[in-house]
């Protein structure tokens, strides 16, 4: 009991000299008492059945019963042991990040996935890695969630950040994007409606970029109308397309002249927030 005392108070001190490491000590605090200095003689047959467990199980503390394991991104014991925080599940690794030291914080160690390599599932949705997909079949177990293959599903372009409702004053610059995920790799154009040609035609104010991002699997398009006018307003879309579909966003461009009375409202259009002119 002394030794739990001494354990208590030194945690105490650490967490006045670092605030941040606090609830990380007390935690462990708690879960200390809770477990007392020793084990008791495993006895299997009084172990409750773990359930939910979506990392996997591992044995607790005593090495008796079992008990759900951590999850990526949950706190857990840094020299592989079960004695405070709990031990990583399947396919993960408890880690420090040291970054967190340039910024003047105490590191507490975290359970990290060992892939980063994308995977398809028999649902036909793709997978970042192993750790979400297991999480994903044990979560639904009626599912019979297998791996199909490494590497994404092939499906067609995904918009994971559109185009939005934007407005200016002419002679200033307007920037559109649109990021899309998509195995194989997909394809961005930009079009505005009345207008058949592709953006950005030979239409010096205005021009496209398109680059490979941020995530795997996904690129980036940009349109910028540099110096806008009066005849640039309209609805703008961004197509992505593969070898397996296409998929469009839209978003509308409202310009005003300078010294033009309006009142900004906001509007709703495909479930993006833009703004809307009332004169």
């Amino acid at each position: 009991m002394l030794s739990l005392l001494s354990l208590h108070w030194a945690s105490l001190q650490l967490g006045q000299a670092f605030p941040s490491t606090s609830d990380y000590l007390q935690r462990g605090w708690q879960r200390l008492l809770e477990e007392g200095e020793g084990c008791a003689e495993c006895q299997p047959e009084e172990c409750p059945a773990p359930r939910g467990c979506l990392a996997g199980t591992v044995r607790d503390a005593c090495d008796c019963c079992w008990e759900c394991a951590n999850l990526e991104g949950q706190i857990c014991d840094l020299d592989n042991t079960n004695h405070f925080y709990g031990k990583c599940g399947e396919h993960l690794e408890c880690r420090l990040d040291a970054g967190d030291l340039r910024h003047g914080e105490v590191p507490e160690p975290q359970c990290v996935c060992l892939s980063h390599l994308a995977l398809c599932g028999s649902d036909g949705k793709t997978y970042t890695q192993i750790c979400r997909f297991l999480e994903a079949a044990r979560a639904h177990p009626d599912a019979n969630l297998t791996m199909a293959h490494e590497g994404p599903c092939e499906s067609e372009p995904q918009i994971t950040s559109p185009p939005y409702d934007t407005w200016n004053i002419t002679g200033q610059d307007v920037i559109f994007g649109c990021e899309v995920f998509a195995y194989p790799m997909a394809s961005i154009e930009w079009r505005k409606d009345g207008m058949e040609m592709l953006l950005p035609g030979d239409d010096p104010h205005i021009s496209v970029q398109f680059r490979g991002g941020p995530q795997k699997y996904e690129v980036t398009g940009w349109l910028q109308i540099q110096g806008v006018r009066v005849t640039d307003e309209g609805t703008y879309r961004c197509f992505a397309r593969n070898s397996v579909g296409e998929v469009v966003a839209l978003a509308s461009l409202t310009v005003f002249t300078p010294g033009e009375h309006h009142v900004l409202v906001p509007t709703l259009s495909q479930g993006q927030r833009g703004l809307g002119r009332v004169d």
